[in-house]
């Protein structure tokens, strides 16, 4: 595993410790994809499902979308190596579909 990869994962773990302490949201299926295969696995997956996860719209109701593998992924440029042009396209258009402006616009 490259030090990348190591860091996303860490990325991942991270959004599911702060949906747990920060919007009282136990992501036990999102944990259990992160543990059976790793970060970068599981983000691939989440982004390129036809629809979003009942995760991320339990985030979007508590109104913490900052907190989704798609607000990961396009609001931090050093991540966007491990994935697609198209895969941060559709994670963002996710975003924008529920009225979320990713960090860092201009950069995408």
């Amino acid at each position: 595993m490259t030090d990348r990869n190591a860091a996303f994962d860490k990325a991942m773990f991270d959004i599911y410790r702060r949906a747990k302490d920060e919007a009282n949201y136990n992501a036990t299926i999102f944990l259990k994809m992160l543990t059976d295969t790793d970060g970068l696995t599981t983000a691939k997956t989440l982004i390129n499902a036809p629809k979003e996860s009942d995760g991320y719209t339990t985030l979007f109701m508590k109104g913490r979308l900052d907190l989704t593998v798609e607000a990961v992924v396009t609001e931090n440029a050093k991540w966007s190596s491990l994935f697609t042009d198209h895969e941060i396209a559709k994670a963002k258009d996710r975003l924008l579909k529920f009225e979320y402006r990713p960090k860092n616009w201009s950069a995408f």
